[in-house]
């Protein structure tokens, strides 16, 4: 039989190791930072700029491209973007006026598609104000109107003919 003190000194052990092991299993990582943070909040805003030392690429020549490939394309470049947001917005935007552009209209739409999309977004949602290119664009003027919906419609993406 074991004496009062072996089995004091052996219940103490057995509980040290017991706190020990829920111990190490209920450790929590320091909070951080979140990584996703709201949009719209100065965090999302200042991880969403795109630097200004990064030269943007050149865009593909499309030489002998029609009118119609043009809209064609321009209508699927602004539906296949990469951002929910900013494949609502374009989508609809080209829907409602990409058949009423001229070519010229239509070639400063190719160029504005060539800029990131966070951008684009935020111009129109006016977030952000756009760069000196882009500062007195009819185009992008035309796009924060549309992004404004003043009728309240309710926008979904429009089909693919």
């Amino acid at each position: 039989m074991l004496s009062a003190i072996a089995r004091h000194t052996r219940r103490h052990t057995v509980i040290s190791r017991s706190l020990a092991a829920r111990a190490s299993l209920s450790y929590s990582a320091p909070a951080r930072a979140d990584p996703w943070p709201l949009p719209h909040t100065p965090e999302h805003l200042e991880k969403t700029r795109t630097p200004t030392d990064v030269p943007m690429l050149p865009p593909l020549e499309r030489i002998g491209e029609s009118v119609d490939k043009m809209r064609a394309r321009l209508v699927y470049q602004s539906r296949k973007r990469g951002t929910l947001e900013s494949d609502l917005l374009l989508s609809t935007f080209a829907r409602d006026h990409l058949a009423m552009m001229s070519e010229a209209e239509m070639r400063e739409y190719d160029k504005l598609l060539d800029e990131p999309d966070w951008d684009i977004y935020y111009w129109a949602t006016g977030k952000r104000a756009p760069p000196e290119r882009w500062e007195d664009s009819v185009l992008l003027q035309k796009l924060a109107m549309h992004a404004k919906n003043e009728g309240k419609v309710v926008r979904k993406m429009p089909a693919l003919d």
